[in-house]
């Protein structure tokens, strides 16, 4: 980009930064904690149709799509607006949704994870239609769901409603302002042990479900030292998640149990590699009542639309000097961050969909730092929202023809 371009992009960024913070703490003033996006997705709409996007409207699954141009290739900033819940009310030391700003700051449940970027990616696209950056591009502002079931928003995005394939994605979770390029993938999975119940006072009648399933949670807890490793994204990890128990009450011996495992997957692990690492953590003597089985996703969205997938998410990397990565670490420098490699979140986004599973070119930017994530210390440096809009606004213009 010439100089004068440069600095086009940044005055006008200058400008709109006070509509951009507020515009901010106004998403985060709305809760939209399990998938119920349809308010903040309705103040992104009116964002949306202030700057005099092409189109906006809600999908049939319920997330917010704005468009602008209708170029040959396709780009899509990606950004979900849901957010977990708050928790203990007691453990926050401010309103989560209110917030509070210090030291430039701002605190808010949803602040890093991820309404951070929503601002800095719409009015960046509006920014970069006005200056003429995006001439040959339709572009997509996608704020989605994403907490409950990674990249399922993404499955609609491509195969139902707007049935578009895009040939690039930026994926707004929180960087540190860094270009990411890849994460682990996941499987979800769950052990279910089946006894028989008996009184708890006569509990050599029956058969604890709770039992069965310890042998099987020791072998997990010490797993992960045997798991895959791979020099970029790193190594595979496995976690117990949660335990449901079936009892007739708290004096009898349960009759089911089932714990909830989590397992990151590194590149060089299959699914069917780590299906039977956990069948054979089972013992032979109790597999014909304990059963490991994969988690799907079938609950309908607040707009009671139905997208079933299986909560199996793949690892994904692009290479450094994949085009789409280089046009990120060019936007970058163009608009005067300092150079730094290319990383990698910790934590899965719906890159999962868009690359592991799509195979799109797909990369991260955004502000905030994931440690911040689903704590009551939540937070987003307001300097790096607003400078995130220029990089948005400018990223298009990096990607090669």
């Amino acid at each position: 980009m010439k100089p004068a371009e440069v600095a086009a992009v940044q005055a006008r960024v200058a400008a709109a930064k006070p509509k951009i913070v507020q515009f901010l703490r106004e998403l985060c003033a709305i809760p939209s904690m399990e998938s119920k996006i349809g308010p903040v997705g309705e103040r992104a709409a009116a964002e949306m149709r202030g700057l005099k996007f092409d189109e906006v409207r809600f999908d049939k699954m319920g997330n917010i799509l704005g468009r602008i141009g209708s170029g040959a290739r396709t780009i899509v900033f990606d950004s979900h607006i849901d957010t977990v819940g708050i928790g203990d009310p007691s453990a926050w030391g401010w309103d989560p949704f209110a917030g509070k700003v210090e030291d430039g700051v701002l605190y808010a449940r949803g602040a890093c994870d991820e309404k951070g970027s929503t601002p800095g990616m719409i009015y960046g696209m509006a920014i970069a239609r006005d200056l003429g950056l995006l001439e040959g591009w339709t572009a997509y502002y996608f704020g989605n769901m994403e907490e409950w079931c990674d990249g399922i928003a993404c499955n609609t995005f491509v195969e139902v409603d707007p049935g578009v394939r895009p040939d690039f994605v930026v994926i707004g979770e929180p960087t540190r302002m860094l270009v990411y390029r890849g994460h682990k993938g996941r499987l979800e999975m769950k052990v279910t042990a089946r006894g028989r119940s008996a009184h708890a006072a006569s509990n050599h009648l029956g058969d604890n479900a709770i039992y069965k399933l310890l042998p099987i949670i020791e072998a997990i807890k010490n797993m992960e030292p045997q798991l895959g490793d791979h020099e970029f994204l790193g190594h595979g990890k496995i976690t117990v998640s949660d335990m449901h128990v079936k009892t007739p009450s708290i004096n009898a011996v349960p009759d089911e149990a089932t714990i909830f495992i989590d397992r990151r997957m590194t590149f060089g692990e299959t699914k069917a590699a780590v299906l039977a690492q956990i069948e054979a953590c089972i013992p032979v003597a109790v597999r014909d009542s304990v059963k490991l089985a994969e988690l799907f996703y079938d609950d309908p969205s607040y707009t009671g639309y139905v997208f079933p997938v299986e909560k199996y998410f793949p690892a994904w990397a692009f290479p450094e000097d994949h085009p789409l990565v280089q046009a990120g670490q060019a936007a970058r420098g163009v608009i005067g961050l300092a150079a730094a490699p290319a990383s990698k979140w910790n934590f899965s986004t719906n890159g999962i969909y868009w690359a592991g599973k799509a195979g799109i070119p797909s990369i991260g930017f955004g502000p905030g730092d994931e440690v911040t994530a689903h704590t009551v210390n939540d937070s987003v440096s307001l300097a790096d929202v607003v400078k995130a809009t220029e990089f948005y606004a400018v990223l298009a213009s990096q990607i090669p023809l």
